[in-house]
C-alpha cells in the first residue's frame, strides 16, 4: 500500500510539473474565460433588475393615471348635462379605440423594432387625457379626453412585450404575473382615492391629479434602456403577419380572453356597484365593495403564474378560474345583502385573478421576439371586443330583464370559457408546468399547452 501511495504522489507530481496536453489547456482556459464573463454579467444582472424596478414603477403609475378618475367618470359626464346615449358613446370611445390602435401599434413596434418611443406615446396620452378632463369642462372636450386614454391603453401591448424581454422564455407567465399584479394594485389604490378626492375637493381634482401622475411616469420613462435586437434575428416582414394571426394558439388565448374580458366588465367595471346601490349602500360603501374584490383579485394574480401552474398546471387553473367566477356572478343577483354581496365577489376576484395573468403568458410565449409586439397587438386588440360588447349586450339585457339577466349573461359566458378552457387546454406535462410557472425547462419532456 505504501509502495502504491508514493507511486500515486510521484504521478501527481509530475503532471503538475508537465505542460498541459490540449484537453486541459482548452478546459482550464474555457474555465478562466468563464470567470471572467461572470463578473460583468453579474453587473448587467444588477443593472437589469434595477430596469425591471423601475419599469414596474412606471408600469404602476401608468395605471394609476387612467383608473383615478374611472369611479366619478361616469357621474361626471352626467354632471356636464350629458344624456345616457351620448354617455355611452364616451364610454365607448375607450375600447373602440384600443380595438383600431392595439394591433397596429404592435406591428409598428415590431417593424420598428422599438419599444420605447411607443411607451412614450402612451404616457404621453394619458397626461393629454387627464389634463383634457381637468381644464375643459364640455362634453366634446370629454369625448376627446376618453378617446386619448383609450389610446393610451392601446400602447400596453408594447408595456407588455417590453417587460416581457427582460426575462428569460421560460419565466414569461411569472414576468405576465407580476405585470397582472401591479396592474391590479394600481387600480385598486386609484379607485379607492377617487371618491374621497371628489367629496373633500371637487370633480376636477382627480383629473388633474391623473395627468400630473402620467407626467411623473414619462420622465421616469425617458431612463429606460431600450433592448437591443438579437443580431441573429430576422427582421420582420409583411409576409409575417398573417401566420402570426392565424397562430392557432393565439386565437385560442384571445378568444378566451374576449369572454374574459365581458364578464370582468359586466361585473366589477360594470354593473356591480349599481346592484350594491339597489341593496341600499351608500357611495361610500362602494369603497368595500371595490377592496372586496381588488384584493384577491391582486393575490390571486400574484401567486396564479408560479405557484398554482407549477403544481396544478395551467389547464386545471383557468378551468376552476372559469368555473368559479360562473358560479359567483350567478350569486350576485342572489345576494340578498350588502355583506353577502362582497362576499361574492371575495371569491369573484378570487376566480378571476387566476385567469388573466396566464392567458397574458401564453399569448406570447410560444411567440419568437422579434413577433411578440404584433401577436400582443392582436391578442389586446381582440379582447377589447370583450371590454365594449360585454357591458353593451348586458346593458340591453339588463333594461329587458333587470340587472339579474346582465349578470347571467356573464355568468354563461364564463361558463363556456371553462369548457372551452378544459377542451382547448391540453394537459401539461413537468416541461410545460414549468414553463408556464417561471421554473428552467425541463429538457427531457415535450412541452405540451394549448
Amino acid at each position: 500500500m505504501s509502495i502504491q501511495k508514493q507511486e500515486s504522489k510521484r504521478h501527481k507530481k509530475m503532471r503538475s510539473t508537465e505542460p498541459l496536453d490540449s484537453y486541459e489547456s482548452v478546459a482550464r482556459g474555457a474555465s478562466k474565460t468563464l470567470d471572467e464573463i461572470q463578473r460583468p454579467q453579474t453587473k448587467d444582472d444588477s443593472f437589469s433588475r434595477r430596469q425591471v424596478v423601475l419599469f414596474i414603477s412606471i408600469v404602476f403609475l401608468y395605471w394609476f393615471s387612467s383608473y383615478i378618475y374611472v369611479p366619478i367618470l361616469s357621474p361626471y359626464i352626467e354632471h356636464l348635462g350629458a344624456s345616457y346615449t351620448y354617455l355611452g358613446i364616451v364610454l365607448g370611445s375607450y375600447g373602440l379605440m384600443q380595438i383600431l390602435f392595439r394591433l397596429p401599434l404592435g406591428i409598428l413596434s415590431d417593424f420598428m423594432e422599438k419599444r420605447r418611443p411607443f411607451i412614450w406615446l402612451g404616457l404621453a396620452a394619458s397626461a393629454v387625457s387627464g389634463l383634457m378632463f381637468a381644464a375643459f369642462g364640455h362634453l366634446g372636450w370629454a369625448l376627446a379626453a376618453r378617446a386619448m386614454a383609450g389610446i393610451a391603453a392601446s400602447t400596453w401591448v408594447v408595456f407588455t412585450v417590453a417587460f416581457s424581454g427582460f426575462f428569460p422564455k421560460h419565466e414569461v407567465t411569472r414576468a405576465m404575473s407580476m405585470m397582472q399584479f401591479t396592474t391590479v394594485a394600481a387600480q385598486l389604490t386609484s379607485m379607492l382615492v377617487s371618491g374621497y378626492l371628489v367629496e373633500r375637493w371637487s370633480w376636477q381634482l382627480p383629473f388633474w391629479l391623473g395627468g400630473i401622475v402620467a407626467v411623473i411616469a414619462l420622465i421616469l420613462a425617458l431612463f429606460l434602456r431600450e433592448k437591443e435586437p438579437d443580431p441573429g434575428r430576422t427582421p420582420m416582414s409583411l409576409q409575417d403577419l398573417a401566420p402570426v394571426m392565424r397562430d392557432r394558439t393565439l386565437f385560442r388565448v384571445s378568444f378566451l380572453s374576449i369572454l374574459a374580458h365581458c364578464v370582468l366588465f359586466i361585473t366589477m367595471f360594470g354593473y356591480t356597484p349599481n346592484q350594491a346601490l339597489d341593496l341600499g349602500a351608500s357611495k361610500n360603501d362602494l369603497a368595500w365593495l371595490t377592496l372586496s374584490f381588488m384584493l384577491p383579485h391582486a393575490a390571486a394574480t400574484l401567486f396564479a403564474g408560479r405557484t398554482l401552474v407549477n403544481r396544478f398546471g395551467a389547464r386545471a387553473v383557468l378551468t376552476v378560474g372559469y368555473v368559479g367566477t360562473a358560479v359567483f356572478t350567478f350569486c350576485i343577483p342572489a345576494a340578498s345583502s350588502f355583506g353577502w354581496l362582497c362576499v361574492t365577489q371575495i371569491f369573484n376576484g378570487l376566480a378571476q385573478g387566476l385567469v388573466f395573468p396566464l392567458l397574458l403568458g401564453k399569448s406570447v410565449a410560444h411567440i419568437e421576439p422579434s413577433k411578440r409586439a404584433t401577436a400582443m397587438g392582436f391578442y389586446q386588440a381582440v379582447y377589447a371586443i370583450g371590454m365594449f360588447m360585454g357591458p353593451f349586450i348586458a346593458g340591453w339585457i339588463s333594461s329587458a330583464w333587470g340587472l339579474a339577466g346582465g349578470f347571467r349573461l356573464a355568468a354563461y359566458a364564463a361558463l363556456a370559457a371553462g369548457v372551452l378552457a378544459f377542451w382547448w387546454i391540453r394537459t401539461d406535462t413537468k416541461a410545460g408546468v414549468s414553463a408556464a410557472s417561471g421554473g428552467p425547462p425541463n429538457t427531457g419532456s415535450v412541452q405540451k399547452n394549448v
